[in-house]
């Protein structure tokens, strides 16, 4: 779909009071298009509807005149240069930025990023930035308790009656 008909379908589901519709359809934009700022721009106003300040300094926080405090918000929530990489959305050099402070800020978060992580990252590598993302696995934080066993038991025979059941049922369907 064209960009000036989607942005029409967004105007329209604005003023229709499909707010979260209207927040998909320009989620879709900004990530097709993620160097226009007047898409994310757009999108931060639909977050300040929602009263989610961190969303709105998130998607405003590549230009000049953003709010601090969302500024702020965004930065608090998303509390690693990686994971403000991740949410910025952006991809390809900084240099394809519409402006300067743009690409100033680009290039602070990706810089900030390459420090935390001790090596070069890049927008369009999101596994060079991905490092705070990945989440560890840790095991049981108890030993195996006899009430936790036979719970688990029971839950199983349960499930197998179930489906005995069931398969019981439909063969004689056929019959």
């Amino acid at each position: 779909m064209p960009l000036r008909e989607t942005l029409a379908r967004v105007d329209a589901d604005l003023a229709a009071g499909r707010v979260p519709v209207a927040r998909q359809r320009l989620r879709g934009l900004v990530s097709s298009f993620p160097y226009d700022l007047t898409l994310r721009r757009r999108l931060a106003e639909v977050y300040r509807l929602y009263g989610d300040a961190a969303e709105a300094g998130r998607w405003m926080y590549l230009e000049e005149d953003h709010d601090a405090d969302e500024a702020a918000a965004f930065e608090a929530r998303y509390g690693s240069p990686g994971l403000r990489m991740k949410a910025l959305a952006w991809r390809g050099p900084e240099a394809m930025a519409a402006t300067s402070f743009a690409e100033g800020r680009l290039v602070a978060v990706r810089t900030a990023c390459a420090e935390e992580f001790g090596h070069p990252v890049a927008w369009d590598d999101p596994a060079s930035y991905r490092d705070d993302l990945v989440e560890t696995c840790e095991g049981p934080s108890q030993p195996w308790s006899v009430g936790g066993v036979l719970a688990g038991a029971g839950c199983l025979v349960g499930t197998l009656a179930f489906l005995g059941v069931w398969v019981i049922g439909v063969l004689a369907l056929f019959d």
